[in-house]
């Protein structure tokens, strides 16, 4: 006897769980190799239609498969501090070089061939450098700098080294190699703005779009860490606060998140903290001291004097209406440094023995995750780092 089929209508608990895991891995990954993970392109090929048409009605996003690649295409908004990170086990963002060498790298190969040796990668990769009126050196600066570029697309799948390594050429100019490339690939990664854009200007206004307010906001509160009431006019906060519960109901469906409402803005909370590629709170000293100073600038606001007694805080700077309290630089260092000296045994010496470099680094990190600004001489802490208030003692303990 033939089973009786399900109604067109039934719900499918595993299909809504297989999208809801490829929605969350293609946010945090818009670049999804089959070679890499061959279990997870599978499942967004299986649900590509479907993801294909969640992600374009809710976010004005476009997913495009093929046969071993799938690209999530997020041309609705552009995140403040996304960069790109270098191949490394000590990951640190793109320079403006490494940004131009792998820029005129895709240039040199966009057309192909899908075989080249690493001299003729260079050659290719001048004659679009002169195009563009672009100055190359034969220093080693640039040919790091090229080495990174090239060793970011063997990491993303668009370049395969399949004789020799492009290390070498760091330290010798006359280093060679051979490299497999993927054309199309290469023609997947630049956002469809770039066909109308001539400046960088037009790339950014371009990307940014707000055709669709909703589109836009949904946009925003997934990519960026918090979305302030100030990042919004008054309509569109007005709109944003009468839909919140449908906003919810949005994210929660896709993705599994909640959002968190204040009155300052509002943010998306990841119990799972995977659909981030940098997480706070977080370890080592970086990770520890920033946790510590947002800690120690938050209960140092709350004391009601204008001279902090052994706080290294002078502060007669006043909080604006938007609920940030700004302190000055050069008193956060001196905080930094305090923590350095209580905590030495925790940290790295070279960090604390350099409180001004650690402040940077640290504050680098605080402004990822907009907890902090920074304006001049004048860091601003913001209304969501009243959400981490730690127990120091358990937070020493932890790195015994």
């Amino acid at each position: 006897m033939n089973a009786t089929p399900a109604p067109a209508n039934s719900i499918d608990p595993q299909r809504d769980l297989d999208l809801r895991t490829a929605a969350r891995y293609l946010v945090r990954h818009p670049l999804v190799l089959a070679e890499n993970d061959q279990d997870m392109f599978m499942l967004i090929r299986r649900h590509e239609r479907a993801l294909g048409g969640l992600f374009t009605r809710r976010f004005g996003y476009r997913l495009q498969v093929t046969a071993d690649t799938a690209r999530l295409f997020k041309s609705s908004v552009v995140p403040l501090r996304r960069p790109l990170l270098t191949p490394t086990s000590q990951e640190r963002p793109f320079s403006q070089r490494e940004y131009t060498m792998l820029a005129l790298a895709l240039a040199a190969t966009a057309a192909g061939p899908t075989v080249i040796s690493l001299r003729d990668l260079i050659h290719e990769v001048r004659s679009a450098a002169a195009d563009a009126d672009i100055a190359l050196t034969e220093e080693s600066t640039d040919r790091r700098a090229l080495v990174t570029a090239l060793k970011w697309m063997i990491q993303h799948g668009i370049a395969r080294e399949i004789h020799e390594h492009v290390d070498r050429y760091v330290a010798d100019e006359a280093a060679d190699a051979v490299l497999s490339l993927r054309p199309d690939r290469v023609a997947l990664l630049p956002l469809p703005v770039l066909a109308r854009s001539e400046t960088a200007e037009q790339v950014l206004d371009r990307s940014d779009q707000r055709l669709s307010s909703r589109a836009w906001m949904r946009s925003a509160l997934l990519e960026e860490p918090v979305l302030f009431r100030t990042d919004l006019t008054d309509g569109e906060w007005s709109e944003l606060r009468q839909r919140l519960g449908e906003e919810a109901a949005v994210f929660d469906d896709m993705f599994g998140v909640r959002l968190e409402s204040r009155a300052e803005g509002i943010m998306v909370v990841d119990t799972e903290n995977e659909l981030t590629d940098s997480r706070f709170p977080r370890g080592g000293t970086l990770g520890h001291a920033a946790l510590l100073l947002v800690d120690r600038l938050v209960h140092l606001d709350r004391i009601p004097a204008e001279v902090l007694p052994g706080s290294g805080i002078d502060n007669d700077l006043d909080a604006d209406k938007t609920g940030r309290v700004p302190f000055s630089r050069s008193d956060v260092i001196n905080v930094v440094a305090r923590l350095a000296a209580e905590h030495r045994r925790y940290w790295s010496q070279d960090a604390a023995d350099n409180p001004e470099r650690l402040t940077r680094d640290v504050l680098d990190l605080l402004c990822d995750h907009r907890l902090v600004e920074v304006d001049g001489n004048v860091v601003w802490l913001l209304p969501p780092a009243w959400r981490y208030s730690i127990d120091v003692q358990y937070l020493q303990e932890s790195l015994l």
